[in-house]
């Protein structure tokens, strides 16, 4: 099944060089010059958006919060695309629920892979094991469909944090470092900074709520899932 990927840049060469170089890969592109028309495309559900930060009416920070609070987007992928590239900015992001940050210039064989590692999983068939209900207590983790429950609470979590939590959960009771994180989630070939994970885990406890000390800080190394708490 062919992905759909929505670019949203007012940068007219940008973005054309990016829909040519992702149509050349197989994916159908949807595009949008401005944050006001990124919000309206969304709508058709693409399969992941690639947002710049910097743009008139409505700046990609602003689009990705709205994306995240509809419920009927709040899972789909996010990947900023932006010439803001210090630490504070990608953190900015990832606080946001973006699920990657990559900075221009943009190189289109490392975009090109970047896009692919965050659908992967997303476009084929999943394995009996991603298909599974993992619960613990009154938390219930649908493998299938990256969403949680918390009781007759559903939430759903940005694909990343989602990833996250279901990599802790399935290693309970193991510590975790943040490198292992990092390369499972993220991959060896993807440069994000141990932060990044930090980042992930903060959200995934707000959103856990008081469940939140299932997940334990191991200070020095990482993270720890516990399943009696």
């Amino acid at each position: 099944m062919t992905s759909t990927i929505l670019i949203v840049d007012d940068e007219k060469d940008i973005l054309e060089l990016l829909k040519y170089n992702l149509e050349k890969e197989g994916y159908r592109v949807l595009t949008a010059h401005n944050g006001k028309e990124a919000l309206k495309v969304v709508k058709q559900h693409p399969d992941l958006v690639v947002l710049d930060v910097m743009m008139p009416e409505i700046d990609g920070w602003e689009v990705c919060k709205a994306i995240r609070k509809d419920p009927a987007t709040s899972a789909t992928p996010i990947v900023f695309l932006t010439a803001k590239d210090s630490e504070v900015d990608e953190v900015v992001g990832l606080e946001l629920g973006a699920d990657d940050y990559i900075t221009k210039p943009v190189k289109v064989r490392t975009f090109l892979a970047r896009i692919k590692r965050v659908l992967k999983g997303r476009t084929g068939g999943e394995s009996e094991e991603e298909s599974a209900v993992l619960k613990v207590g009154d938390l219930e983790i649908q493998m299938n469909n990256y969403v949680l429950r918390i009781g007759s609470r559903e939430i759903h979590l940005p694909k990343k944090e989602f990833e996250v939590l279901m990599f802790l959960a399935r290693h309970p009771e193991r510590v975790i470092s943040r490198e292992t994180l990092l390369n499972e989630i993220w991959g060896h070939d993807v440069y994000v900074v141990d932060r990044t994970v930090d980042v992930h885990v903060r959200k995934i406890r707000e959103k856990l709520g008081r469940h939140a000390n299932h997940i334990e800080t191991v200070k020095g190394v990482g993270y720890r899932f516990r399943k009696e708490v």
